[in-house]
């Protein structure tokens, strides 16, 4: 599997980034508030791509952080690895692209992002790589339709997802409720939890909700590990194994990104 110092995480293209998404993460698909698209490379071989950008309730968000600049923090929208890549590789891709946020882009305080302990996990790899636990919650917004496919019910409330409405019939000026009595969805057990990376050190004195022991997730019976829930195992100091490039023009530099 060779070694995790071998790794490399750089820029990549967005239509590469979206590839290596849909082939590699649960879902199958893409953020599209995304900006920032890094591979991670082994010589010259992608195991795997993290994408960031805004959060979709972005002023919600803000507001887990007192005073934080409108483009003072970034989610991490998308995050997939191949099982090929070395021990301890995900949590060491983490951490450069942690570094090259902090010196590329001075401006952004912190990173926030969510595992999904649906369908996937519960964090293994935020915990190994120095993110904070701010939130476990019941999961209210990931949906499976009558045909299988898992969707997310704020997509009925997203301008730019017109096409995925038309395809699961979801008719405009209809309730989610409504909607999804209509059709037979079913919402999915399990939590969502939050999870926050500080790049600047001072916004963590800054945080306007509480920070949760990891032993929480076992409390509360949230844990899951690859899509296989875990309610009876220590979760605390747990670091399990998870499951040609252009710059992404959108973050080339303060302008482009706070006009973008």
């Amino acid at each position: 599997m060779g070694d995790a110092k071998n790794i490399i995480v750089k820029p990549i293209a967005a239509h590469d980034a979206n590839k290596i998404i849909r082939k590699l993460h649960y879902s199958g698909k893409v953020a599209v508030t995304s900006r920032l698209h890094l591979g991670v490379f082994v010589g010259n071989r992608c195991g795997g791509a993290m994408q960031f950008g805004d959060s979709i309730d972005k002023r919600k968000t803000l507001g887990l952080v007192k005073d934080t600049h409108w483009r003072g923090c970034l989610e991490l929208n998308r995050l997939a690895f191949a099982d090929w890549l070395p021990r301890n590789g995900e949590s060491r891709a983490i951490a450069y692209a942690m570094r090259f946020i902090k010196k590329t882009y001075p401006w952004i305080e912190w990173i926030i992002s969510y595992a999904d302990g649906t369908q996937c996990g519960d964090g293994t790899i935020y915990r190994a790589s120095g993110f904070a636990l701010t939130g476990i919650n019941k999961n209210t917004t990931m949906w499976r339709l009558p045909t299988g496919e898992v969707i997310a019910d704020i997509i009925t409330r997203q301008v730019w997802n017109e096409s995925t409405r038309k395809k699961i019939g979801f008719n405009m000026g209809e309730s989610w409720k409504g909607y999804a009595a209509r059709v037979g969805a079913v919402r999915l057990p399990g939590f969502q939890l939050r999870y926050i990376y500080f790049l600047d050190p001072t916004a963590k004195d800054r945080l306007t909700v509480p920070i949760l022991p990891f032993s929480e997730i076992e409390k509360r019976g949230a844990g899951m590990y690859k899509g296989i829930k875990r309610d009876k195992q220590a979760i605390g100091s747990d670091q399990e194994h998870s499951g040609g490039a252009a710059p992404t023009v959108t973050l080339q530099n303060q302008d482009d990104y706070l006009n973008g």
